[in-house]
């Protein structure tokens, strides 16, 4: 196709006049779909013409408007299908719509085509116009791997070192360029020698040219090459301005800037098709999506729909200022707020409201629900995790166990728990399996089948079991060490031959000369790492022989030098993995317990209690939701308060909100006085979001479960009985209930109950279920694999990290690397309480601190 083809003009045909005959017999057309609407949702389906910012709070309906907006559009002939463009940002979102303007007005919506995702619609603008941006119309799009490969082609061409200079690391910088529609030419100095020592340009350009060599684009190029197009040339965008009646916008707050600059352009007035050109690329105009002068229009009839107070996805790109200064943007815009709330109580909705008000960046909308009130939000304390997570559990339980005394139910998939980090899982999993309750993780694989945890307890494995040919075959290249598959096939090879594990062939390939000098020195090397290891873990802890074997091996490195955007949460598993091996006695204890874990069936398939971050959540909702780990530090999250100051903590804030925000009925926060940190008890402090929350709306409770007898943190653990018999009729236990104030009556019923439950009770390693509860067999449940229980003396829990008592006492002077001089006031197992003289109380593993 010619440059000339694209000029030609799209001929529309006439339009109805806005006061005609047609228009009015149009209006009078009947519109069922506008029935429901409330006063807000109606004026902006109605308000067609100029811009129209609609901002929709959490539950408003605003894909309901969106819908009808369209299919108001499409009914009064103001425009046809293919005249209206309407941009959201997944294919799933995108469906949504087509199948709800479907319902409303017919199958005229398959005559829709723009009516896609942002990349999808540039997709079909750059194959119409390929050859304009040095691309033929049959341009392949590459996909993670192919990306990767290409970069590291081209280190390996400029002799770098891809060691050093991960191809992920470019790879995150690339995304980042293009996300923000820069071209290489437009890259700051600053962010140009990050990269290689000042290469980084270069090897932007280079990764260009290639692309075009090779006929292919990556996803940024969807977007930042139709910019270009644009930009270079007017006639095609005069094609599009003039093609497009009206333009509507989903999820507005998450756009970032190169889906910004794309959609000014797009939107942008004009009137003569002789407007002056583009601005010059890289200027500051072009920076912030000034597109070409061309003159003032009309108006430009731009739907944009999102709600400020929902913007959490700055890590990835998505800039709140875009939707912060629409009316700056497009002058004369008309702001309409949607602020009746359909799927919360007046509680939650209140508390949500009275948080986000703390945000000075926001346009500002009042949420109001239209329900009742409903329950209060609750905030609860807890003495640390593990106890956090028996709580939540011992909670969703007693919900269902009230929910059937009362004829009704409280189904398991009405239930989520928002956590803010994934690390923050484990305990919920942990503690899910060994109470028989089915869970799901959404938005990625449980806890131990996340690949950095794989990897991890494969160099584990093979160091408890060294014939475990499959873990040593996952990590004998995690990291990079220049064995690839043609060591691996001489491994196996050689292995079969004489009948021996891959680790012994490593041994014997390591001291022939079999193999090349540097693959044979890689892998020796690593058997001397793995000998050194086995030695090691007869002398020291094995956590912390975990986290000197993740050094040693590089394989934390690799995570640390990683930019991508998951780096940090893998890294932050790496180190719950470590604490959680505080736990038992032994690697190998530890290691049968995860086997049992990721054999157990978490009731895949059936109902289940949904697990998933707080990013994860948008967009969905739940009759109950629950929020652990409200503690500073963890939520707001201490990475975002250093790397973006008040920024951050307003992005904080607004995933506060939409936390909140997800729950339909309950809403239940959580938070830790203690959490282990780096293999460290610290004592936490609250969340600042925790005194944001307006009294009236919240309800402070005391917690079903207390941690080591704490009895300030919740009832005493020795007040029921759970359905597993984990407490033993010894005395202590006697004497515990007969503190209580029990009577002789209640005493002998106690212990014919702890009888009972001890002639019941199986092995530890046999199946059992938990009868009358979630998981139950009765119940479409699964049976579990439970740990055994730990054991008591005298009623108290002995610390579970070693099984081991302290050789520090109370009063003793003790010395702790980061917090300096202290005295021992309290010891519980091998975690002990030191009050240090400028650190204050915290709670630290005896195995830190050194006798003064």
């Amino acid at each position: 196709m010619s440059e000339a083809e694209h000029r030609v003009p799209i001929d529309t045909g006439p339009q109805p006049a806005a006061e005609g005959i047609a228009a009015r017999a149009l209006r009078l057309r009947g519109a069922t779909y506008l029935a429901g609407l409330n006063p807000d949702q109606r004026c902006a389906v109605e308000t067609l013409d100029g811009p129209v910012l609609v901002l929709a709070g959490a539950g408003t309906g605003k894909t309901r408007v969106l819908t009808t907006r369209i299919a108001h559009i499409l009914n009064l002939g103001r425009a046809r299908p293919a005249e209206i463009l309407a941009v959201t940002f997944t294919n799933k979102a995108a469906r949504e719509m087509k199948d709800r303007v479907g319902q409303m007005i017919g199958q005229v919506v398959e005559g829709m085509p723009w009516l896609d995702t942002f990349h999808a619609i540039g997709v079909k603008i750059l194959r119409r116009h390929a050859e304009l941006v040095g691309l033929r119309s049959d341009f392949t799009i590459l996909d993670t791997d192919d990306q990767i490969r290409l970069i590291k082609q081209l280190l390996e061409f400029e002799k770098l070192d891809e060691q050093r200079w991960p191809a992920r690391v470019f790879a995150a910088l690339l995304e980042g360029w293009k996300n923000r529609g820069l071209a290489p030419d437009q890259v700051p100095a600053i962010e140009a020698v990050s990269f290689a020592n000042g290469k980084g340009k270069a090897l932007y350009q280079a990764y260009q040219q290639r692309l075009k060599t090779l006929n292919a684009a990556d996803f940024g190029d969807l977007l930042l090459e139709c910019i270009r197009l644009f930009r270079q040339h007017p006639d095609i965008l005069r094609q599009y301005q003039e093609r497009f009646k009206f333009i509507l916008v989903d999820e507005y707050q998450d756009t970032n800037t190169a889906q910004y600059l794309w959609l000014k352009l797009l939107a942008q007035p004009r009137s003569s098709p002789d407007a002056p050109g583009a601005a010059t690329a890289g200027d500051e105009g072009a920076e912030r999506g000034r597109s070409p002068d061309v003159g003032p229009r009309l108006h430009t009839n731009i739907c944009c729909v999102g709600d400020d107070d929902q913007s959490i996805y700055g890590w990835r790109g998505a800039d709140v200022d875009n939707i912060l200064r629409f009316e700056h943007d497009f002058p004369g815009a008309r702001i309409i707020r949607l602020e009746t709330n359909y799927r919360s109580t007046g509680h939650i909705v209140a508390a949500a409201a009275h948080l986000i008000a703390h945000n000075r960046g926001r346009l500002g909308k009042t949420l109001r629900a239209e329900g009742g009130p409903g329950e209060k939000v609750q905030v609860t304390a807890c003495w640390d995790s593990e106890d956090e997570a028996r709580a939540i559990g011992e909670e969703i339980e007693a919900m269902q166990r009230a929910a059937r005394e009362n004829g009704a139910d409280h189904p398991l998939d009405e239930i989520a728990i928002l956590v803010r980090a994934s690390f923050q899982m484990r305990e919920f999993e942990d503690r899910f399996i060994q109470i028989g309750l089915p869970f799901r993780v959404i938005g990625g694989p449980r806890f131990y089948e996340r690949a950095e945890i794989r990897d991890a307890l494969a160099y584990l494995r093979v160091i408890a079991q060294p014939a475990d040919d499959l873990a040593f075959e996952r990590i004998l290249n995690v990291p990079k060490r220049g064995l690839g598959d043609a060591a691996l096939q001489m491994l196996n090879e050689v292995a079969r031959r004489k009948r021996i594990p891959l680790l012994e062939a490593a041994r014997l390939l390591g001291a022939s000369g079999e193999m090349k000098p540097k693959p044979r020195a890689a892998l020796r090397a690593l058997v001397d790492c793995f000998d050194r290891w086995r030695g090691l873990g007869a002398k020291i802890p094995h956590a912390k022989l975990a986290e000197i074997v993740l050094d040693e091996s590089g394989y934390t490195e690799m995570w640390q030098r990683d930019r991508s955007a998951d780096a940090a949460g893998r890294l932050e598993n790496l180190k719950e993995l470590i604490r959680s091996m505080e736990e038992f006695e032994n690697l190998t204890g530890f290691l049968e317990h995860i086997a049992l874990v990721t054999d157990a069936d978490g009731g895949e398939g059936g109902e289940a209690v949904n697990i998933m971050t707080l990013h994860a959540a948008k967009g969905l909702e739940f009759d109950t939701v629950f929020l652990p780990g409200w503690e500073d530090g963890l939520f707001p999250h201490q990475r975002s308060l250093d790397e973006e100051g008040h920024a951050g903590l307003e992005e904080e804030r607004r995933l506060a909100h939409v936390g909140l925000t997800r729950a339909r009925k309950r809403a239940r926060i959580y938070f830790a006085t203690n959490r282990r940190i780096h293999g460290l008890w610290t004592s936490t402090i609250p969340s600042r979001f925790l005194d944001e929350l307006p009294p009236d709306n919240v309800e402070v409770t005391e917690a079903r479960t207390g941690g080591f007898g704490m009895a300030a943190y919740g009832a005493s653990r020795f007040d029921e009985m759970t359905a597993f018999g984990s407490n033993y009729g010894t005395p202590g236990w006697r004497r515990a209930q007969g503190r209580r104030g029990a009577g002789a009556d209640e005493a002998s019923a106690a212990e014919a109950r702890v009888e009972a439950a001890e002639r019941g009770r199986r092995p530890a390693s046999r199946l059992v279920s938990r009868p009358g509860q979630a998981g139950d067999a009765g119940r479409g449940g699964h049976p579990l694999r439970a740990r055994r229980a730990p054991p008591l003396i005298e009623g108290a829990l002995i610390a579970k990290s070693t099984g081991t008592v302290s050789q520090f006492a109370v009063g003793e002077r003790v010395f702790h690397q980061k917090f300096g001089n202290g005295n021992v006031i309290a010891v519980d197992g091998n975690k002990l309480t030191v009050a240090f003289d400028k650190a204050g109380e915290k709670r630290v593993v005896d195995r830190f601190l050194e006798r003064v």
